[in-house]
């Protein structure tokens, strides 16, 4: 600042060669012109660096843009600059880079490490059409007031929608038979369910061949049964990532006093994750813009269970054993009184498969005695 103070002066002397000094102070002459046409006597601050933001940016984000970026990001403190971009050309306000989003989220301070690292997307394979496949499981428990809680979570593989989200005071069959009946009359059937190893699903590499009484109700409802390989949870990779949501955006920091609650809470969270929230692993669509019903109405009663021809048909006793050529079988106690199916397997002498309905569950080897799942 002394040297420029120390410049104008001297070129402002009468005679004063202004474009000799700019060379002697290493400046251009535009810049010792600028400098002589900005300073005002006695106001040493009129030699200070001025902002370079332009007057006008007729590129800059608005007020209200602004302002609606900031009131989503605090409804949805989980939601990036895509997520955002995407919610607001869904409510009309044009399209936004998301760039440009981030930017406006960094200026308000409501970017963080933790909050850039919750962010970061998962990566699955996806069924090509809805309803194809269904992932079953429950959220590990978590506490209230009235008790511990489990959330019985249900997501079609295609679209990421969720077809339910709802509180389970109890895991057991009885409980979750219900809540799917409910959800086969609003949104029909699927072609698959995967589960993954553990009660009410049933556990097909347990002793006797687990079927469990949910998994036969399913199959005999010409749904097919799958499970998840035991330790490997990212084979319901989908429902565990919705779980990491559910997590970070409904349960972290929050308090229940009962399972009404909890379901209240559910309830808002689910509207928002099917209809508003887009998803990134869906081209950011939200679950709804890609989730179709599905044709396959659910039946309220359960059709006679029929085979092909030329299958042996045996019936479970109430022990879970049935006999065939003269042998006897251990199976699922869940089988109780219903007929199964053995069916050779060509390419190998003395080997049957078991079924039930459409799906097999067992193959027994007479040459060896033995049943495999």
């Amino acid at each position: 600042m002394s040297l420029r103070l120390e410049f104008v002066e001297l070129a402002s002397q009468p005679g004063a060669n202004v474009r000799d000094l700019c060379r002697r102070y290493r400046i251009s002459a535009k810049t010792g012109y600028k400098w002589l046409n900005r300073y005002e006597p006695g106001n040493n601050k009129s030699l200070s660096d001025r902002s370079r933001r332009p007057h006008s940016s007729p590129g800059g984000s608005s007020a209200r843009l602004e302002q609606s970026v900031v009131e989503l990001r605090r409804e949805h403190p989980s939601w990036g600059g895509r997520k955002i971009a995407r919610r607001l050309q869904d409510l009309g306000q044009g399209v936004v880079a998301p760039s440009t989003v981030t930017s406006i989220l960094h200026r308000h301070g409501l970017i963080c490490e933790h909050a850039s690292e919750a962010a970061t997307p998962w990566q699955r394979f996806e069924r090509e059409t809805p309803n194809a496949l269904w992932q079953i499981d429950f959220k590990g428990d978590f506490p209230t007031l009235a008790g511990r809680c489990k959330a019985l979570t249900l997501l079609d593989d295609h679209s990421r929608f969720n077809l339910s989200l709802t509180v389970a005071a109890d895991t057991g069959a009885v409980a979750v038979q219900p809540v799917l009946q409910e959800v086969f009359r609003r949104y029909g059937m699927p072609v698959q369910i995967n589960a993954d190893n553990g009660a009410p699903w049933g556990t097909p590499s347990a002793t006797h061949h687990g079927l469990s009484q949910l998994s036969v109700w399913l199959i005999r409802l010409g749904i097919r049964v799958s499970h998840s390989r035991p330790y490997h949870p990212q084979t319901n990779g989908k429902l565990e990532r919705f779980h990491r949501s559910l997590d970070r955006e409904v349960l972290a920091g929050s308090s229940f006093d009962n399972l009404a609650a909890v379901q209240r809470a559910f309830d808002r969270w689910r509207s928002v994750y099917n209809h508003q929230r887009p998803h990134e692993a869906i081209g950011m669509h939200t679950p709804a813009q890609r989730y179709r019903a599905s044709p396959l109405a659910y039946p309220e009663h359960l059709a006679p269970i029929e085979y092909a021809d030329g299958d042996a048909v045996v019936r479970v006793n109430a022990a879970g054993f049935f006999c065939f050529q003269g042998r006897k079988f251990k199976t699922s106690e869940a089988l109780r009184g219903l007929p199964v199916a053995l069916r050779a397997v060509p390419e190998a002498h003395g080997c049957y498969d078991v079924l039930l309905c459409h799906q097999r569950f067992m193959r027994l080897d007479l040459n060896t005695m033995q049943g495999q799942t």
